[in-house]
């Protein structure tokens, strides 16, 4: 067994654990390359076909790409597809700076959304190497009545041993790749041969590292224009995998203030 079979078995383990717990278990399908792996380990996990349904959460603004891709594949992998809007930037905190007020849509629309379906247990494909809050992170995380998150009361989670016995009426975000990284994510992919959008790929020199709205998501430098050049590139590089989301400049405390919120 080794380092990515070691990574594999923990994460159908967890989703395994979280299908047995609630009663009503989504997962969030942003079309990105984590949510992808993440798709791929629920149908490992459930011997080719994943019970509960995917989740994306639109925003009305994603790359034509990201949508070619969610077409495509939501028939291809037979999957059961709840498609929630967002409400207007209109109603958003005008406090917010302007990126930050954009990505709010999204858990705005993924509260009225856990709302209208009634889910108990949502998995997200967030990894604590992304970005300093993550890094709190449980993988089992208990949210308040409206979904907020509070990083200073968390369950401890020690030596693999999760709690998935909450009270009544708790809101449970589930995250079964939290303990990957993204050279972990693309070596998988290419082991398994898992599709992802081709935006990641890089033409005339830029390439999206990660992806999210096309106004507030840009195209970093690079060459990689194949998965074996991208996980080289990881290999050597020190530039952060967000650096191209305009909302990671801006506040300091911006992305952390939307996942106290309930942002992924």
């Amino acid at each position: 067994m080794d380092d990515l079979d070691r990574l594999e078995s923990e994460s159908v383990f967890i989703l395994r654990e979280a299908y047995q717990a609630f009663s009503r278990l989504g997962m969030l399908w942003s079309l990105g390359k984590d949510s992808n792996v993440m798709v791929w380990l629920a149908k490992k996990a459930f011997f080719g076909h994943v019970p509960f349904p995917l989740v994306h959460v639109d925003t009305g603004n994603k790359f034509p790409e990201m949508y070619a891709f969610r077409d495509r594949y939501a028939v291809e992998w037979g999957i059961e597809l709840i498609v929630g809007d967002c409400p207007p930037l209109e109603e958003m905190d005008q406090d917010l700076p302007p990126a930050t007020r954009r990505a709010q849509r999204k858990t705005r629309g993924l509260k009225d959304l856990i709302e209208r379906e009634g889910f108990d247990g949502i998995c997200a494909g967030i990894r604590r190497d992304e970005e300093g809050t993550r890094a709190k992170e449980r993988v089992f995380s208990p949210r308040s009545v409206d979904a907020a998150w509070d990083v200073r009361d968390q369950p401890p989670e020690l030596w693999g041993q999760y709690n998935t016995d909450f009270p009544p009426g708790t809101h449970v975000r589930v995250h079964p790749i939290l303990h990957w990284s993204e050279l972990d994510i693309w070596r998988y992919i290419a082991r398994e041969g898992i599709p992802v959008v081709d935006l990641y790929f890089a033409k005339n020199g830029m390439r999206y590292r990660s992806l999210g709205d096309q106004d507030i998501t840009h195209p970093v430098a690079s060459e990689a224009a194949t998965i074996e050049a991208i996980i080289a590139e990881l290999e050597q590089t020190h530039v952060a995998e967000r650096s191209g989301r305009a909302m990671d400049h801006e506040a300091e405390d911006s992305f952390e203030r939307l996942r106290t919120e309930g942002y992924m």
